[in-house]
């Protein structure tokens, strides 16, 4: 997969992912406007969504009505880096949720490629060249 990444002005940021456009911006302390969610806030929300459809297909092949299901994500920063020191998923399910299912969940978010990738990352490389 290839990610054109595009500079609209100020500090947005545009990523164009298939024929849908990803519009970033940063908060007004870091020179932006807040017109869209930053880069970091799209990486935790993969995160949630990702976990989250692991958690809608499980309940859908099995006939098992999302009503009531919630699911938050809860980012602990490190003060000192300002990075992620701890993400926890809270899911929340009704009472009529079958008990035979419940451990399982666990597991089912555990399956989240986002999740998964962060858990064993991959090699970063950067290369800059000039244009020609």
């Amino acid at each position: 997969m290839k990610i054109d990444v595009a500079f609209p002005g100020g500090m947005r940021v545009d990523a164009q992912l298939g024929p849908h456009t990803l519009h970033t911006d940063q908060p007004p302390a870091l020179g932006g406007d807040a017109s869209a969610p930053s880069p970091y806030q799209v990486f935790l929300g993969a995160l949630a969504t990702c976990a989250g459809f692991f958690v809608a297909r499980f309940c859908q092949t099995r006939a098992i009505p999302l009503d009531g299901i919630t699911l938050a994500v809860v980012v602990a920063d490190d003060p000192a880096t300002h990075l992620a020191a701890e993400v926890r998923f809270e899911l929340t399910l009704p009472p009529s949720f079958p008990e035979k299912y419940r451990g399982s969940l666990e597991r089912v978010i555990d399956q989240c490629s986002v999740k998964r990738t962060i858990a064993s990352p991959p090699l970063f490389t950067t290369v800059v060249a000039a244009a020609t």
